[in-house]
């Protein structure tokens, strides 16, 4: 016997309503982190023992800064997936999980702000 609605098989959503969409949205922002801490390393690597103008330099090129603000981005919103679903499995009093929740997120803010601000500071020459 199911009990679940013709609807809701079809949606595929269980009964959070929203734990398939979680589920895919970390797993994509995984998989582009691969990508993306990849071509971090390859940035650093190649520019270890380079002087600070060819840094400089390297870092206000569009094609350098996109990947890394990307990067943030990603790596932000992974991070506070992943925090939440820690949150919501770990604690347990309703009050202090809405606390958690609500500092994970001024914490991911606040994080992504700085990260933003330093790399559009390298890239447009400070």
């Amino acid at each position: 016997m199911a009990y679940r609605t013709p609807l809701a098989r079809v949606r595929g959503l269980g009964s959070a309503r929203a734990g398939a969409e979680h589920f895919w949205r970390q797993r994509l922002t995984a998989v582009a982190n691969i990508f993306l801490a990849s071509f971090l390393i390859w940035l650093v690597a190649t520019l270890a023992g380079a002087d600070y103008a060819t840094v400089k330099g390297t870092l206000a090129k569009p094609q350098i800064a996109i990947p890394l603000l990307l990067l943030v981005v990603s790596g932000l919103v992974h991070m506070r997936l992943g925090m939440q679903v820690i949150i919501e499995d770990y604690v347990h009093s309703e009050g202090h999980k809405i606390a958690a929740l609500m500092l994970s997120s001024f914490f991911t803010f606040a994080v992504g702000l700085v990260c933003v601000f330093a790399v559009l500071k390298l890239s447009f020459g400070a």
